[in-house]
């Protein structure tokens, strides 16, 4: 359900109209010295500035954002995703998207409502997306055409969730969790010390000497050696 503050709600019963503009927020490594910087565009008709969670962010406009698709909010953990449209004819979204590496940088979309007659904001902007860029593909238009665009396909924060651990299955990786938490003690010796199965030992490949694998059985089996000492 969407909800709206005090201001906005009082704007709304006067019923004299409301024109809801979008802000794109994307943080982005600099190709060139791996710095962390951001970069805004909105679809108003000059640059802006807003304040988001107290601090100041500077939007540009000159018809950068073009629009996006229309966002369905619903509940749950699916990774969904959002299409941006910005206009390469503005040269600080060209900027952006060849001079930084977007791929996974964190992306946030937020909405103003403003006066149609004043232009101005009638409550600080409201987040309605936030996730990660996912692809920026570039639609060049043909010769004598114009309109090329940027397309920024934003996934929702649920795709964090289908990140693989970094860690590895070991028993230092395993202790880092837990001093007590031994569950594999032996992963790093798993299948060279020879095992007994009742009277026989069974020889690992690697274990056994001069064992190459090779043969109709070869090392899998290697050796199997009785107990007393005989070699089966």
């Amino acid at each position: 359900m969407r909800t709206y503050t005090a201001p906005e709600l009082s704007h709304l019963q006067l019923r004299e109209g409301v024109r809801a503009r979008l802000l794109v927020w994307i943080r982005a490594k600099r190709r060139d010295t791996g710095a962390i910087e951001p970069s805004g565009f909105w679809n108003g008709d000059d640059a802006q500035t807003f304040t988001i969670g107290g601090v100041e962010r500077s939007y540009r406009a000159a018809g950068a954002l073009l629009g996006m698709d229309d966002i369905t909010f619903e509940i749950g953990l699916s990774v969904r995703r959002l299409s941006i449209w910005l206009a390469t004819a503005n040269a600080e979204v060209v900027n952006a998207a060849q001079g930084y590496d977007l791929r996974l940088a964190p992306i946030e979309v937020h909405r103003v409502m403003a006066d149609p007659m004043s232009h101005l904001a009638i409550a600080p902007p409201r987040r309605i997306w936030k996730g990660l860029v996912d692809g920026a593909a570039r639609v060049t238009p043909a010769k004598g055409m114009i309109g090329g665009r940027i397309t920024i396909v934003a996934a929702s924060a649920a795709m964090a969730l289908t990140r693989g651990l970094p860690q590895r299955y070991s028993d230092e990786a395993m202790r880092k969790r837990g001093n007590d938490d031994r569950l594999f003690r032996y992963a790093d010796v798993s299948g060279k010390v020879p095992v007994y199965w009742g009277e026989e030992r069974h020889v690992a490949a690697s274990a056994a000497p001069g064992g190459s694998g090779s043969g109709a059985l070869g090392g899998a089996l290697g050796r199997s050696t009785s107990r007393d000492g005989g070699t089966r």
